[in-house]
């Protein structure tokens, strides 16, 4: 199933290395012009004549210039404020890393465990409050707000992975696999791959989330895995097959110390979360002997799902779905502040604090060891410098039904990239949709 909802997926980090610019960035204000049609004023020289037809031999021109001349047309308003979203950007990271205060990078380890223990209180209760009422008015609202809350004790897990939750290595690993195994996600595995994701964010091939299709590869695929591939709700439901089985054309799991995910020293910690993963699928399996089938189903199945679905659904939209078509890199036009800038940031209503703000994912892609309590002010201070390498989240209420919009749309538009080109943008298969 794996294999015709997610895309080939990288496996090693590339190098950082940062290219020279080959588009120049212009930040000087446009020079202004004045044209005046005179046919009796003799013709311009010839090195303006030869610029590509503006002008023909057989008008002449008066032309006023109070800067040196680089354009023979004056641009409008909206000309001068077209913005190439894949043109190498003016600052660099040391910059935005300068804008944001010093206290945004300092980890508390007491405020990450009071949010561990905030989210596993409200699970807990959540759960005994269903099984108490055991009304079926009641079980939607529930199945919602607990799969919202499975999702929170992800972000917490992933806070772990980056280990922006404490500077202890052994706090981080404790706390990610007991937060990680309730939500059966293996921890060190999916910590090893979210850290080449991370390391390689915006590159065609060796990005580990979410990435483009090449052409050639999507042709390839079978019209029926095409169709599941971009039909929702399928794609909204790959992340445990991701897990067991990666991308198409990648072997491997991340349950397997063998891997091509992990290097050889890795594989003691895959081992290690592995068991744990286990150990929770076997505490479930005897809580169905306890509780009955239908009774887990309804207090973890379910909710399991949902968390699913909203892991599935963020991480794809902070990489797609945007207004303007966002670029794809390769080769030497692939930085790592090129790519982490083709993420994007979400509002998700009155839900933005309970994944713990994990919408402020610009910041996050860029500086991963910030911790997520500092990652909206952290933002607020980088705005002046990414200018409009950062694309505003829209708004539209408390609740973020607007997204599935651009869910929707992106799904409609986004098939595959050229195989060839070094940046690179989605097409769309007219013959899919």
């Amino acid at each position: 199933m794996a294999s015709w909802v997610l895309s080939e997926c990288g496996i090693r980090p590339l190098p950082r290395f940062y290219p020279k610019p080959t588009n120049s960035f212009v930040s000087n204000p446009t020079p202004t012009f004045k044209f005046k049609f005179n046919p009796t004023i003799t013709p311009l020289s010839s090195s303006l004549d030869s610029r590509k037809g503006f002008f023909s031999k057989t008008r002449n021109w008066t032309l006023n210039v109070a800067t040196p001349l680089t354009t023979l047309e004056s641009p409008s308003e909206e000309d001068t404020e077209r913005f190439d979203p894949g043109a190498p950007p003016p600052f660099n990271l040391a910059d935005i890393r300068a804008a944001i205060p010093k206290h945004c990078w300092v980890k508390n380890p007491w405020m990450s465990m009071s949010y561990v223990v905030r989210d596993v209180a409200i699970v807990f209760g959540l759960a005994a409050l269903a099984a108490y009422f055991n009304n079926w008015l009641l079980w939607p609202l529930y199945w919602f707000a607990q799969g919202t809350m499975f999702w929170a004790l992800f972000v917490l897990g992933h806070d772990c992975g980056h280990g922006s939750f404490s500077n202890d290595p052994r706090l981080n690993s404790v706390a990610g696999h007991l937060l990680h195994s309730s939500i059966l996600v293996p921890y060190h595995g999916w910590r090893i791959s979210h850290r080449t994701h991370h390391q390689n964010h915006g590159h065609v091939e060796n990005d580990e989330s979410w990435h483009p299709l090449p052409e050639s590869m999507y042709k390839k695929l079978e019209k029926a895995t095409q169709i599941f591939r971009f039909t929702l709700p399928f794609p909204m439901l790959a992340y445990p097959f991701y897990l067991w089985n990666r991308s198409p054309g990648k072997n491997g799991s991340h349950y397997h110390p063998d891997s091509d995910l992990f290097l050889p020293k890795e594989k003691k910690d895959v081992l290690t979360s592995t068991a744990c993963w286990t150990a929770m699928a076997a505490l479930l399996v005897c809580l169905n002997f306890v509780m009955g089938p239908i009774q887990m189903l309804k207090l973890y199945g379910i909710p399991y799902w949902i968390f699913v679905m909203w892991l599935d659904f963020v991480t794809y939209l902070h990489h797609h779905g945007h207004e303007d078509k966002l670029p794809w890199y390769r080769g030497k036009e692939w930085s790592y502040l090129r790519g982490g800038l083709t993420t994007l940031d979400r509002d998700y209503g009155w839900i933005n604090n309970i994944p713990h703000d994990i919408g402020t994912h610009v910041i996050h892609h860029l500086f991963p060891q910030i911790p997520h309590y500092h990652l909206v002010e952290a933002t607020e201070a980088a705005k002046p410098v990414l200018g409009k390498y950062y694309r505003e989240p829209k708004n539209f209420g408390p609740l973020p039904l607007h997204l599935l919009g651009n869910l929707i749309k992106s799904m409609k538009q986004d098939h595959f990239v050229s195989d060839t080109g070094d940046v690179v943008y989605y097409e769309t298969d007219p013959k899919l949709n």
